[in-house]
């Protein structure tokens, strides 16, 4: 989503636990790290409080969910899970799956990344891609140094889950490599004009230096299982950091395909070929992969209300692409299928060490 989307915007099982109700929710921001700016990130978390709860993210366009703001963290040590959102997102995109997860016993963390969050997409933040993954790294450490702000969590039950561009995130976090030089010496022909404008958009190639950055190890030995949802751009990671990556990962790719060519102005339309790509070059022991049936790229975000792609259209000519899905497909419907995996996963892959 771009700028002229944000005003719209701002208008407004883990089996061991028990399955809480409205989960707490905070914000707080990760001070400035060297060149990296304060880094902005929102909380939830199981809590017992019965404090009256609001409605968070709801705008005339998109559903909201109840919580309890900076409500008393309930006893841990628990799980902790990342959420990366995509380029030109942030935190409430999958924050409908940060509520079915924290009702499940899971805090869960999810960072708006400058420079690819729709509140902010400067330079020199937006070409400095390897930064994402180490965000991630970043809010690990702040919330096993401050249990306050969202409970005790254990450091050997930590997980992540990215959409789209979240996806390549949460993949270099579990040892995946890219390789800047080849993605940009056949972009065209492998990945198409989006991706390749979108590359040239994150400065992807554009010199030695940030094509050494992007292609070192990422890694974060503290995570134990990776979430992909329809990720984006996956065919750039090599096959042999795939092929040695360590962790149980679940790939789910959209049912169908949005064309790249008629995709308005989706910001890095990724295809169910990233996907693939990954369920072929991923450990077969480790990795779980499926398409979920009537998702469509951005199947994977927020609920959007009946009306909403109009209204999104009006404020913001051709971003209403947030709000498709494949035709006859109901969004919720989707949303549960993709929960009900991502459950099942965690459940097996994170289980009491």
């Amino acid at each position: 989503m771009r700028t002229r989307l944000i005003a719209l915007v701002l208008l407004a099982s883990f089996s061991a636990f028990p399955a809480f109700a409205a989960p707490g929710f905070r914000q707080t921001t990760i001070a400035a790290t060297g060149a990296r700016p304060p880094l902005s990130i929102s909380l939830w978390y199981p809590t017992t409080s019965t404090a009256e709860s609001i409605n968070l993210g709801e705008t005339p366009a998109f559903v909201g969910l109840p919580v309890i703001r900076d409500a008393e963290p309930a006893p841990g040590p628990r799980p902790l899970i990342l959420l990366s959102h995509g380029y030109g997102g942030n935190w409430r995109n999958l924050a409908w799956l940060a509520g079915e997860l924290a009702a499940k016993g899971y805090v869960v963390a999810a960072p708006d990344h400058p420079g690819t969050t729709t509140f902010d997409m400067r330079s020199p933040d937006t070409i400095e891609l390897w930064q994402r993954p180490r965000d991630l790294s970043r809010v690990i450490d702040t919330l096993l140094a401050n249990p306050g702000l969202a409970g005790s969590v254990s450091p050997d039950r930590i997980g992540a889950i990215g959409h789209s561009l979240g996806g390549w995130t949460v993949m270099e976090l579990a040892g995946g490599r890219f390789d800047a030089g080849a993605v940009m010496n056949d972009c065209p022909r492998v990945f198409g004009p989006v991706y390749c404008r979108t590359f040239t958009a994150l400065g992807v190639g554009r010199d030695a230096a940030s094509m050494a950055a992007l292609g070192a190890d990422l890694g974060d030995a503290r995570i134990k299982a990776i979430v992909t949802l329809d990720l984006g751009p996956g065919r750039g990671l090599t096959s042999e950091s795939l092929a040695a990556v360590k962790v149980p990962v679940l790939v789910l790719g959209a049912g169908e395909n949005v064309d790249p060519e008629t995709a308005e102005k989706a910001s890095i339309a990724a295809t169910n070929k990233d996907s693939f790509y990954l369920a072929e070059h991923l450990p077969p022991t480790t990795t779980q992969f499926a398409l979920v049936p009537g998702a469509l790229h951005f199947s994977f975000m927020q609920l959007c209300k009946p009306g909403a792609a109009a209204l999104i259209e009006e404020e913001a000519p051709g971003e209403s692409i947030v709000c498709r899905d494949a035709p006859g497909a109901d969004r919720q419907a989707v949303h549960r299928d993709v929960s009900d995996r991502i459950m099942v996963f965690l459940g097996s892959a994170l289980a009491d060490r």
